[in-house]
């Protein structure tokens, strides 16, 4: 099995995101300032807080005694509480696990965190409030910093893929052995983090370690919840079976956000990224796959990422372009012309050599190869 990408030890920056940095740090220098202390329980280190240097410092939604906080601010450090009663954490240090945002699913999906988000963003987003924007931009820009921290490194290889593709169907089988096949490889794989080709090429991600058994019997299972509709408790619930059942896992990301709450995060990536803002999703999950993407059949929104991930092509304004892979020719050639006007514009440029359309599914890895060089 492979190891998961390791989360950063913090030798060169100033981000202390657990209770075992901060006792590292405290130790080894005495001083905790400049630092930036990322939504860690303190309430047990009043002492190091009462005798440490904290000039200059930052704790970011880190409980602590009253009177250590009041110590930290009479030093000039900044000192941002925890906030009472948001479904979220907007100074997280980590990203989210299937696990934490699907807590409570025994008492039905609408008591999770996940949801609980959800409904705070649907309460929020209209009233024009600067601070429930603000704690959004936060949340999201602290998800973005633990997503760079985890993929150091690392190479990235999306795949995008429509919601609506059904648990139990060949397409949702193919998009999971693409997934594995991408994982043996080496490739830390990347989605959108929902249900449908993205949940699937998670799921084969998630089941690397697995021989073609295992894979089968789980998409048996799933299939017995077969879409998020009508009962996304139901689904999810089909999805932790299958991890109780084979529990070691590969790791693999999602990427989703709660602006489609509609569609909840798949229970098969390891990390999980979840953002308020879908722009910044969506432009973040195309610039970290730095060793490509695989287009599987979609509508508009797979429609927007070929084009998102096509203009830093164009442009080469991220670098060298990374490679793209189109699979169904007549999905794109025919029902949703794509490949015409991607080829069109990749003539006579550098991301000419880094396209490429394919049949089938199984001929993606390959073609992914090749265009790497």
């Amino acid at each position: 099995m492979q190891t998961s990408p390791a989360h950063a030890v913090h030798h060169g920056d100033r981000e202390i995101e657990t209770v075992e940095e901060f006792d590292a740090i405290v130790s080894a220098r005495g001083t905790l300032s400049g630092f930036r202390v990322q939504s860690v329980d303190l309430t047990d280190r009043t002492r190091e807080l009462l005798t440490t240097d904290t000039t200059g410092a930052v704790f970011l939604g880190c409980r602590m005694r009253p009177d250590a906080a009041e110590k930290l601010r009479a030093d000039g450090a900044l000192v941002l509480p925890p906030l009472p009663g948001l479904p979220f954490d907007p100074y997280r240090g980590h990203l989210y696990t299937p696990d934490d945002l699907f807590a409570s699913l025994d008492q039905g999906y609408e008591e999770t965190p996940d949801a609980r988000a959800y409904a705070w963003f649907q309460r929020t987003k209209a009233d024009g409030d600067i601070f429930a924007s603000m704690l959004r931009a936060v949340h999201d820009d602290s998800m973005s910093d633990a997503l760079d921290e985890l993929l150091r490194g690392a190479r990235v290889v999306g795949v995008m893929g429509g919601h609506a593709m059904a648990r139990g169907t060949e397409e949702y089988r193919g998009a999971a052995r693409l997934g594995r096949a991408l994982a043996r490889t080496g490739f830390t794989v990347a989605t959108g983090g929902g249900p449908g080709a993205m949940e699937a090429a998670n799921l084969g991600a998630y089941a690397a370690p697995y021989d073609d058994p295992v894979l089968d019997e789980a998409c048996e299972i799933l299939a017995g919840a077969p879409s998020f509709t009508p009962s996304i408790t139901d689904w999810a619930r089909a999805a932790f079976e299958v991890r109780t059942r084979w529990p070691k896992g590969n790791h693999s990301v999602g990427i989703p956000t709660w602006f489609y709450g509609h569609e909840p995060p798949n229970a098969f990536a390891s990390h999980i990224a979840k953002y308020f803002a879908n722009a910044t999703r969506e432009d973040g999950l195309l610039a970290r796959c730095n060793a490509g993407v695989v287009f599987l059949p979609g509508a508009a929104g797979t429609v927007q990422e070929i084009f998102d991930n096509a203009t830093p092509n164009y442009y080469e304004s991220r670098g060298e372009p990374t490679p793209m892979v189109l699979v169904n020719r007549a999905h794109w050639t025919e029902k949703l012309p794509t490949w015409p006007l991607l080829r069109s514009l990749a003539r006579e440029r550098s991301m000419e050599a880094r396209i490429a359309l394919v049949d089938r599914i199984e001929e993606a890895p390959e073609a992914l190869k090749h265009l790497l060089g």
